[in-house]
């Protein structure tokens, strides 16, 4: 067996205080070649304690009112009283509460990643119209029990399958976990309604813009381009994905269509162009720049010459619930907002929005910053989609401009500060 050992300081500010020391700790152990393991944290000083639990602000509330209701600040300790105790810093309770909450915990380790539940931040507001059933994607028992309590209603169902490990620059930090969210994943799912023979009426994989990557200069005469040069992808233009995520995600769209070809399972897969909008984790370009322009003047960047197609998080959503009523079982469909933007000027529009909003003043861009290009030479260039057999199919087009979401995205997270504030990993 291996040990490793590490230590970190944190500084407090406050008598009662909670920090969410997750990042120090996930950063800790990725010093280390770890892939499986328990890693123990434990704190030196005894006014100190370690849990695990939400960290959201009104439970953090909940939680130092439970503090002071079961150990107050001056319960007549006899630690603070100098008939019994030579300690003058008056710090009984603190002593007390670090005993209750416990001063270490263990953590497993799989795929060198902390093994910690994923709070579900951005369920909040429909938590009580929704009943959430936790599972792992790579577990197939447990999304074929979770299938039988779906059955088990009677109805048929739609599932739409967005769960997987959805970061491009994660996946080469992260490449197992990638397959097998991303791969096994969609595999487990299909498996499962083909075991339990479930009566569904559509399956909705979610894949991906990035399955296109660059263009592959040998069969060239296979893609459209418009009167400047510019690329355009629709189904049938050709597939070349440049990173680990890309490809698992390729896999994923060939099996939902395999089971329909082998079971009559009926699947259509639908590739959403860049999304964005309220909600979306921080580590994705466009809360990237907002979180950065809110809580500071100078925002890096890396590469910002590349070309995407965004589209609204409100209008993905109107696509997917399109594609699961309307599509065609072993159809593939695409959508996005039909032009394309480069990161530079998509970046130009955001800031130009927030200062009309009122939100942040002028900002200094830091683009070609190191260690936030995408690997090597796996970047793809340019994005563009042509939705017209989906909206020949469906009558879905795209209702909010670039300007309209972008104001709205801003909004959510300069009014949504405890959402994102430990989330953040520029």
């Amino acid at each position: 067996m291996k040990v490793f050992n590490t230590s970190f300081t944190l500084s407090s500010e406050e008598g009662t205080e909670v920090t969410d020391i997750t990042k120090l700790v996930r950063e800790a152990i990725q010093q280390f070649p770890v892939s499986a393991g328990i890693a123990l944290i434990n704190t030196l000083h005894t006014t100190c304690a370690l849990f695990i639990n939400e960290f959201q602000s009104a439970l953090i509330d909940d939680l130092k009112g439970l503090m002071e209701s079961l150990v107050p600040e001056r319960g007549g300790y006899r630690h603070d009283d100098p008939r019994f105790s030579d300690c003058e810093r008056g710090n009984a309770h603190s002593h007390l509460r670090s005993a209750l909450l416990g001063r270490s915990i263990a953590v497993g380790l799989n795929n060198g990643e902390l093994t910690l539940g994923r709070f579900l931040h951005n369920t909040g507001h429909v938590q009580k119209k929704a009943t959430i059933h936790r599972a792992d994607l790579t577990d197939k028992q447990a999304i074929l029990q979770t299938l039988k309590i779906l059955k088990s209603f009677g109805d048929q169902a739609v599932i739409f399958h967005l769960g997987a490990q959805a970061h491009v620059g994660e996946c080469w930090n992260r490449p197992y976990e990638t397959l097998s969210a991303n791969v096994l994943g969609v595999m487990n799912l299909l498996q499962s309604i083909v075991d339990l023979d479930m009566d569904v009426y559509k399956v909705d994989t979610a894949g991906s813009s990035e399955e296109y990557g660059n263009i592959r200069e040998e069969v060239r005469d296979q893609y459209r381009f418009d009167d400047n040069g510019g690329l355009i992808l629709d189904e049938r233009s050709p597939v070349n994905p440049q990173s680990v995520y890309a490809t698992a995600k390729l896999a994923a769209d060939f099996l939902t269509r395999n089971y329909q070809a082998a079971y009559g399972v009926p699947t259509v897969v639908t590739r959403m162009f860049n999304n964005y909008g309220p909600r979306q984790s921080p580590r994705f370009i466009t809360p990237t720049i907002i979180t950065q322009a809110l809580t500071r003047d100078e925002i890096t960047l890396g590469y910002v010459r590349s070309k995407r197609d965004f589209c609204f998080v409100k209008d993905g959503v109107r696509g997917h619930i399109y594609a699961a009523l309307f599509g065609t079982p072993g159809d593939v469909y695409v959508y996005g907002y039909g032009t394309t933007i480069s990161i530079l000027d998509w970046y130009q529009l955001i800031i130009r929005t927030g200062q009309e909003l009122g939100y942040w003043g002028t900002k200094e861009l830091q683009a070609d910053t190191e260690g936030r290009a995408r690997l090597g030479k796996s970047e793809v260039e340019e994005l563009r989609v042509d939705y017209s057999k989906f909206n020949k199919l469906t009558g879905w087009t795209p209702e909010y401009s670039w300007e309209e979401g972008v104001r709205e995205s801003i909004k959510w997270y300069a009014e949504h500060r405890e959402r994102w504030a430990t989330r953040i990993d520029w």
